[in-house]
């Protein structure tokens, strides 16, 4: 008989937590009882699972200690409060808001470094990093082993629903706001997002870095087991509403085998390789799938050792709900 766990979704109301529930349902993940949770006025609504509509419960009086897992999907601030109350309850944790320390809660990418989970105790408590990272890490991981990476520049253009379901309805407010002649005022950005492009994702430090900018690099260096590895990431804002595009330039230590490379990349299972005739994009073929999609697969102009590629990914399907749904299905495969 097929054993079943007692789930919950931490922020099953949002876009991110309600792609959760989908692929829970989509995978057939063997789910008994699933609770779907978050916090003020969402709770007392619904979410469809399984042609029944759950009843959404309040975080503030859920009883961790009644599920075996837990997916927080509700930003950093929720998973630094109640995450550990999770796993002080015997329940083994997934933070989709890298909200916690990476030597508390590991990242982990399966097709990247599914090896980590075997040092990490119970209850379990891991991270399924940020969604430019996890399709980074898809792709680089699958190139050929003889590839050194010795330095790495990341351009990513990031969909506005990275900032959550306010970033797509103030995407959707600005852009009928200008098609119908009005004057348009930013709110949730700093300045206007519709036909525009932002330089800068959050703010920047000091150093004029920003927090996501060097989260990813560290993710990188974390998922792929090359703390020595120099990264370089810079994020913009795109007039996108779902799916991130990443431009991606690789110095290897030694000169790259480009046929090895699309052998590799063609043969992984978690890529999509789309020939130099044609390239990807997120509108006509990442969003609503499960891989990760490359192109543009190119050598450097007059370098051989540089490696060069277009990268495009559902940031919140494939990104964040995908991955850490995976997670899970390690965990109750291997170690719960």
């Amino acid at each position: 008989m097929t054993r079943t766990f007692d789930i919950a979704v931490i922020g099953a109301t949002g876009s991110v937590g309600e792609a959760l529930v989908q692929l829970l349902e989509e995978r057939e993940f063997p789910v008994a009882n699933l609770h779907v949770i978050a916090s003020g006025e969402s709770a007392g609504s619904s979410v469809p699972y399984k042609g029944k509509n759950l009843r959404v419960k309040d975080l503030e009086t859920f009883d961790f200690s009644i599920v075996r897992l837990a997916f927080f999907a509700a930003g950093s601030k929720v998973t630094q409060k109640y995450a550990l109350q999770a796993g002080a309850a015997g329940c083994a944790v997934i933070d989709l808001a890298s909200g916690l320390p990476a030597a508390q809660a590991p990242r982990v990418v399966p097709e990247a470094n599914a090896q980590v989970l075997a040092a990490v105790a119970s209850p379990y408590v891991l991270t399924s990093p940020s969604a430019p990272a996890v399709a980074l890490a898809t792709v680089l991981a699958a190139l050929p082993e003889q590839i050194k990476i010795r330095r790495l520049t990341v351009t990513a253009c990031l969909a506005v629903s990275s900032r959550g379901r306010e970033g797509i309805a103030e995407l959707a407010r600005q852009t009928a706001e200008l098609l119908n002649g009005r004057s348009l005022e930013p709110r949730l950005f700093d300045r206007q997002m519709a036909f525009n492009v932002l330089a800068q994702v959050e703010q920047a430090d000091s150093e004029g870095h920003s927090g996501l900018e060097r989260q990813i690099a560290a993710e990188i260096q974390e998922l792929l087991v090359i703390p020595t590895v120099q990264v370089s990431v810079t994020c913009i804002q795109v007039p996108v509403f779902f799916g991130d595009s990443l431009s991606v330039s690789l110095q290897a230590e030694s000169s790259i085998d480009i046929k090895q490379v699309y052998a590799a990349l063609d043969s992984a299972t978690a890529v999509e390789l789309v020939e130099l005739d044609d390239y990807p994009t997120v509108v006509g073929d990442a969003v609503g799938q499960d891989v990760v999609y490359v192109g543009r697969v190119r050598a450097g102009l007059d370098d051989p050792a540089e490696l060069n590629l277009w990268i495009a990914s559902d940031n919140v399907r494939k990104g964040a709900a995908l991955n850490a749904v995976q997670l899970a299905e390690l965990l109750i495969k291997h170690y719960l």
